[in-house]
């Protein structure tokens, strides 16, 4: 493409593609996509956004398709790769100048130029780093900026790079850089603070600019650049001599916008250390002293009031953390085991936290830093909601300080409980007996140090008493009904949650509930949600009878508490309390789930744009479909549009649902007394599921089996055919754990029922019977395959004679020679099946064969008998009742489960398959018959054994 006379053309088709109407819009990008592959087109790009006249929004598109384009056409492989030369032309171009007007072209065309450096710097790109350092020299302001900016883009990117190739290239550029970048951040911040003492804020904010960007190029190349840094005393010096900059604070008003930008520099300074310390925990020791007197001094001490901000210390918090929990700092079990690296920073450690550093940091963690705060407090009261379900978990420590807080005092009181453990339980003697509700101060004290005894519950294990405190403190606390007491009924029964699992008597359970029952009802709707959740609590540690007779009461105001919320979260973290307490009494819940069972349906449709509530309800319908058991089909008309919906993956939801989803389907199936028309019609959705080949195959086949033992006719007559297709695509491409869960399911499908599963998955058997000719390898897939035959020979032996005649066929043998080669495979292979009720179908099966005058069987006779005898000592056991032997694994019309209090009931499908087992007893009982028979027409056994 000629520049000069494309350049128009390109530029108006930029120009409609930044248009609002449609019409113009969609051809124009069209046009521009047509164009991506053509030569020359990125050099009009460049000219168009280099053209500094032109309107703002068609350079910036400019700049989206020349960055766009490196990422589909720049490496040499690519299809429609550029050409060199138009490569190295665009390189040049990019770095004739640093001088973009707009801030935020300014930053594409950094990345731009990163992307490229990324793929060609430095070999085929040599001269980008000289131009860049030479061009952050300049005088000019916004060249110099500029040159800055892409300076860092491009460290940035190549610090990015994991082969070690690049890393070593890295690491030699930041080797010939790095005296130059420590050098750029000095001079920036010389001038800065020289410009603060001048008064000249709008040329300070422009240093400061500058000094965030060198600091930024200092990161990368300071964590990223340096094998071993503590070699170079550069790294040293530069994060030693900077600590000044926060006293620059004090010269600003909060709304300024240098206190800003200064903010914003500090944090990423305490970034440095943190990635530092992060990747080289050796080389850092040299800092650990100056850094924790920095980060303690300043959170801890006089010295940060007026000074630190919220994010500042969360950040020295997290260093301090680090720090302390590191275990390249601590010495090893046996001493003699450590390294001296670790031996010096554990004393330096130890030098610093002394009893009396240690003990001012927990009271200030304490009294200062968990006192709830007044937007905390204002949130109690106009958004209880969002105050009761604040997120806490996760990675939030990183950047919020109240969780922060917590896991610093986590960490710092393991590491140092001896210390801290008399200090702590100091703060709670002072607190005994009921606060004065007048005393807010007090109250909030209390609940600080009550948090801390909660935290730190499996570290006190054996300094409190936890059920005298309970009994004789605790207890009275929660009965104090007045409004503002709300506060510490809160945090006291939030406190015994987070003791139940540590040191909490039984017999002190029933005591609980009646707690539990009286703030369930209390006024504030945060304490009443703090009560559920340390009820889900109880309920995981917990004997489920100590329970019982709370669980009409305590379920019916958890109902209420679901219906009176409003939030997402919150009726998320209700419906777990509901999901575990239905989960804990199983049957127990079904006289009391009605209203559940009729609220279900109106949150599930009000839930419609919140698909994580949605998975929490479909958790809950899990454990209340156990719970319901055979009941569960009156839920049908709202259960199975919900599996419907959840499993089908031409639905947007089902990213969100599908796992939980399938689940309940599975859940569903195994509880349900009868098939129905509506719950066969969801199959529909399992091909598109096999075809995800997910984690969530596994419960697809279990699904399956559940549907042949619920109605095998019903269901092979309506899906086989399309189910062996897919099972078929599945054996092409699957691992060898995957094969054998498909042929599972055939076995299942045979057993259930013989002759319609031999005939609907008659496509998949030649494959088997090969597999046993041929010896297959792998131990697993063999034992599966003589499974599926097993089950065919043994129930459906006219279908095997016309298998076996068709394989004669395909290897030109006769069958009965085919059938003698499967025999002797089968017999030798015998050991590859480990489990005692496969060696038992083996045996019946070939057994089975015995009657037949066919000479090729009669001389496999010996074989036969050999792994059948095995197969007997493998099943018969001795009955010391009788004293003779009987089939252990024949089951009884009569035998009923004898279920302990912890196990469940069995589900519909449990008797399914005992009624399947149960017609099958004839194949066991002729098995024993005929075989005790040979033996003793043989005469090698005496008949008394069998008496």
């Amino acid at each position: 493409m000629d520049i000069q006379s494309a350049s128009s053309v390109v530029l108006q088709a930029l120009t409609q593609a930044t248009s609002q109407d449609t019409a113009v819009l969609k051809p124009a990008e069209e046009q521009l996509r047509q164009w991506e592959t053509q030569p020359g087109f990125y050099s009009v790009l460049l000219s168009i956004f280099n053209n500094h006249l032109l309107d703002v929004n068609v350079r910036w598109l400019a700049v989206l398709y020349f960055k766009n384009g490196i990422d589909r056409y720049w490496r040499r492989v690519a299809p429609h790769a550029l050409s060199e030369e138009e490569k190295s032309s665009l390189r040049a171009g990019l770095i004739t100048n640093f001088n973009e007007p707009v801030n935020q072209i300014a930053t594409q065309i950094a990345v731009l130029i990163a992307k490229v450096a990324r793929l060609d710097c430095p070999r085929q790109w040599p001269e980008l780093i000289p131009i860049l350092l030479e061009s952050v020299k300049v005088q000019d302001s916004l060249q110099q900026h500029r040159a800055l900016l892409t300076f860092y883009h491009v460290t940035k990117t190549l610090a990015s790079k994991r082969l070690a190739t690049d890393r070593r290239l890295f690491q030699d550029l930041a080797s010939s850089i790095y005296s130059f970048a420590c050098s750029l951040w000095n001079h920036h911040t010389d001038t800065f603070l020289q410009q603060i003492c001048t008064g000249d804020q709008q040329a300070a904010l422009s240093s400061l600019e500058r000094t965030l960007l060198s600091l930024k190029v200092l990161r990368k190349l300071t964590v990223h650049g340096f094998i071993e840094p503590h070699n170079n005393m550069e790294v040293m010096v530069t994060f030693l001599q900077s600590f000044h900059l926060l006293f620059a604070g004090r010269q600003f008003g909060p709304g300024s916008l240098c206190r800003e930008k200064l903010e914003k520099t500090i944090i990423l300074f305490t970034k440095v250390l943190l990635d530092f310390l992060e990747y080289h925990p050796w080389p850092f020791i040299p800092l650990i002293q100056r850094s924790l007197e920095f980060a303690v001094s300043y959170v801890f001490t006089e010295v940060g009031e007026g000074v630190v901000f919220e994010r500042f210390i969360v950040q020295c918090m997290n260093l301090i953390k680090m720090i302390v929990k590191n275990e390249a700092y601590k010495p090893a079990k046996n001493i003699e085991d450590s390294k001296p690296e670790n031996l010096e920073a554990h004393k330096i450690k130890t030098a610093f936290f002394t009893h009396q550093t240690l003990t001012e940091i927990g009271r200030r963690l304490v009294s200062k830093y968990f006192l709830l705060t007044e937007e905390e407090l204002t949130m109690w009261e106009e958004d209880p909601e969002s105050f009761a379900v604040e997120e806490t978990g996760g990675d939030s420590w990183k950047y919020s300080l109240r969780p922060c807080t917590e896991v610093l005092f986590l960490d710092i009181f393991h590491n140092y409980s001896q210390t801290l453990t008399p200090v702590l339980l100091e703060m709670v003697q002072n607190l005994q007996g009921p606060s004065n509700v007048e005393d807010p101060v007090q109250m909030l004290m209390k609940d600080a140090v009550y948090n801390a005894v909660g935290l730190a519950a499996y570290e006190l294990f054996d300094n409190v008493d936890f059920d005298q405190w309970f009994k004789n403190q605790l207890l009275g606390e929660l009965q104090i009904s007045h409004n503002r007491y709300k506060l510490i009924r809160r945090r006291v029964i939030w406190l015994i949650g987070q003791w139940i699992s540590v040191k909490f008597k039984p017999e002190l359970r029933p005591l609980l509930y009646e707690v539990i029952l009286s703030l369930m009802q209390d006024p504030d709707l945060v304490v009443r949600i703090e009560t559920a959740t340390t009820l889900k609590l109880d309920i995981l540690s917990s004997e489920t009878e100590q329970f019982l007779p709370y669980l009409e009461s305590i379920f019916s105001l958890l109902f209420q508490l679901l219906q009176q919320v409003n939030e997402c979260d919150t009726k998320m973290q209700v419906l777990h309390v509901i999901s575990c307490v239905i989960e804990r009494v199983s049957i127990q819940i079904r006289p009391y789930a009605g209203c559940l069972v009729q609220y279900l349906p109106i949150l599930w449709k009000q839930s419609e744009e919140h698909n994580m509530l949605r998975c929490a309800i479909l958790t809950t319908l899990i454990h209340l479909i156990q719970g319901l058991g055979a009941e569960s089909k009156n839920l049908y008309p709202f259960l199975l549009p919900v599996i419907q919906l959840s499993t089908d993956v031409s639905q947007p939801p089902h990213v969100y649902l599908l796992e939980d989803g399938l689940e309940l389907w599975l859940v569903t199936l195994e509880n349900s007394p009868a098939i129905t028309p509506e719950l066969l019609r969801i199959f529909q959705n399992m091909s598109a599921l096999l075809e995800l080949s997910s984690e969530n195959v596994r419960t697809c086949f279990q699904i399956i089996n559940a549907y042949i033992y619920l109605s095998a006719t019903d269901f092979l007559q309506n899906y086989a055919e399309a189910l062996c297709r897919s099972f078929c695509e599945l054996l092409r491409d699957i691992t060898t754990e995957g094969q054998v869960q498909v042929l599972k399911v055939v076995e299942i499908a045979i057993k259930v029922s013989p002759v319609l599963g031999s005939h609907m998955f008659q496509p998949l058997l030649p494959a088997v019977l090969r597999g046993i000719v041929e010896g297959e390898r792998y131990p697993v897939v063999m034992s599966t395959y003589l499974g599926v035959t097993g089950r065919i020979l043994l129930q459906n032996s006219g279908f095997f004679t016309s298998l076996l005649t068709q394989m004669a066929v395909e290897y030109n043998q006769e069958a009965d020679q085919l059938l003698g080669s499967m025999i002797e495979m089968w017999v030798d292979r015998m050991d590859n099946i480990t489990q005692p009720e496969r060696r038992k179908l083996s045996a019946l099966a070939l057994m089975s064969l015995l009657p037949s005058d066919n000479s090729v069987i009669q001389d496999k006779f010996c074989g036969i008998i050999n792994i059948s005898v095995e197969a007997l000592h493998d099943v018969m056991t001795e009955d010391p009742e009788t004293a003779s032997f009987k089939d252990c694994m024949l089951m009884s019309h009569f035998e009923e489960p004898k279920l302990t209090d912890d196990e469940e009931p069995p589900t519909e499908q449990d008797k399914r398959r005992k009624l399947v087992i149960l017609t099958r007893r004839w194949q066991t009982v002729w098995f024993i018959v005929v075989f005790v028979f040979l033996l003793f027409f043989m005469g090698s056994v005496s008949p008394e054994v069998f008496r």
